[in-house]
């Protein structure tokens, strides 16, 4: 008797990367698939935080580098060749054209390889069964033999601090501005902080930037965040270092930020990049009795599984990394676990970062911190970016490349790139990471000559003798 095998259902709860990713994977291995999305595919990374930031950034980048052109001999018209004022909303207009455009661009790719798409909310009420509740009007239920959870993570809101949409923002709601604020303090010297305060700086605020820690970007390797911190002061950016907001509140043109030590910071808007919470709530996982970390973040195995059995869960929702590429990556092997295919285990020390300030800061392998502390054995060598003939002629002068080695053998284990374009320049430190690669191995290709990634080879050159030497 000929058995044929019954194709299986999947359920994909969230259509940011960790959703869409695992839909396209699971399609393609023949299961029929159902997305339920309930903002637009591509999630807040797409729509409101990623894509968009960092186009804001780059249309700042553009302006920046208006202030270089005289050592370049050239000379516009206006204040160091720079527009007279920034339009704002068109400016914004283009970045939601775009993100919009990029979300549809995901839509019709999901469609074309024949997954169901449902614009409304999913909630699980069982391990196998998801009700779809429709933006539209009316809700049906789907059968699953496996359910994924992406729902992401939303902005951290504080009773003090409440945003109102126009003046007191987070990050998902500068979208609507129509003007360059006049006096932008931004609460919070993380990643997001970080790169929305130069991004405004660049586009002609007066900005403020409060941290509660020493340093900006207090994650983000030492040596690097003190270049970041450096051309921040030296552009015009007020740092308040060791300064903890209290709280924000309205005044007749503006805002007030309240920090706990008494002193207060006066601007036009308040920008709240405290962090966010996981959108696990209200969708029937505690029912389900899928477990939750303290912060209500879902509890996930190294192949994305939750503690319920056919639910897996991926992105930002199981604060495993908050990284589009760890979601995409996280949605990848729920399904091909889930489906029978060979898959390895989520690999943190592997993952290659981003902070796209300018210059930008990227990361792989082990940091500076797990030299420091003697969790890990490694030889370093740091060479700065000013010595770098590229860097030269493109008037860069901020940054340097930072390899770790292990001694002896001289196998890569991480690295620390703070230039322009660091996110493309980190690429052959993480192969080199991710498939044990040696110092030599590195030194050995051939990198183009005048080119930034000319460093990397060079520092790996050094690492040869230094790894032996250890």
């Amino acid at each position: 008797m000929q058995v044929i095998a019954r194709t299986l259902s999947v359920v994909v709860v969230g259509g940011g990367p960790g959703g869409y990713e695992a839909a396209l994977v699971a399609a393609r291995s023949g299961a029929e698939v159902t997305v339920v999305d309930r903002d637009g595919l591509g999630g807040s990374c797409v729509l409101t935080d990623c894509v968009p930031s960092k186009s804001l950034v780059a249309t700042a980048h553009v302006l920046r580098r208006l202030d270089v052109v005289r050592e370049h001999g050239i000379h516009l018209p206006g204040a160091a060749g720079r527009p007279a004022a920034t339009d704002l909303g068109a400016v914004n207009a283009r970045i939601l054209a775009l993100a919009a455009a990029q979300s549809e661009d995901i839509r019709e790719r999901l469609v074309a390889d024949g997954v169901r798409v449902c614009r409304g909310t999913g909630h699980l009420l069982a391990a196998d069964r998801v009700r779809i509740d429709h933006a539209d009007g009316g809700s049906d239920e789907v059968s699953a033999d496996v359910v994924l959870v992406a729902t992401g993570a939303t902005p951290r809101i504080m009773d003090s601090a409440r945003p109102d949409g126009e003046r007191i923002l987070t990050w998902t709601q500068i979208w609507g501005l129509q003007s360059v604020p006049e006096r932008l303090v931004v609460v919070g010297s993380g990643v997001t902080g970080a790169e929305l305060a130069q991004a405004y700086l660049g586009l002609g605020s007066e900005v403020v930037l409060v941290s509660s820690r020493d340093q900006v970007l207090p994650g983000e390797d030492a040596d690097a965040a003190r270049v970041i911190e450096d051309v921040f002061r030296r552009e015009g950016m007020q740092v308040l270092s060791r300064s903890r907001m209290s709280g924000v509140r309205r005044t007749a043109d503006g805002v007030l930020v309240e920090l706990e030590d008494g002193r207060t910071v006066e601007g036009s808007h308040a920008l709240l990049a405290v962090g966010s919470v996981p959108a696990t709530r209200g969708i029937g996982l505690e029912e389900l009795g899928v477990e939750l970390g303290p912060g209500g973040h879902v509890l996930v195995d190294g192949v994305s599984r939750t503690s319920v059995r056919g639910v897996y869960a991926a992105g930002d929702c199981t604060g495993v990394l908050p990284l589009a590429s760890v979601a995409a990556m996280q949605g990848r092997i729920a399904m091909w676990h889930s489906l029978g295919d060979a898959v390895h285990p989520l690999r943190l020390d592997v993952v290659s970062a981003n902070v796209f300030t300018d210059p930008e800061i990227a990361t792989v392998g082990v940091s500076q911190n797990d030299v420091d502390s003697g969790r890990v054995d490694a030889v370093t060598v740091t060479l700065p970016l000013s010595t770098n003939a590229r860097a030269k002629m493109d008037s860069f002068h901020d940054g340097f490349v930072k390899v770790f080695a292990r001694p002896g053998q001289g196998s890569v284990l991480g690295g620390v790139v703070v230039a322009p374009r660091a996110s493309e320049l980190i690429y052959p430190l993480t192969l080199a990471v991710e498939n044990g690669l040696t110092a030599d191995h590195v030194s050995n290709a051939f990198t183009v000559y005048p080119s930034m990634s000319g460093s990397i080879g060079e520092a790996a050159r050094r690492l040869h003798a230094a790894a032996r030497l250890a």
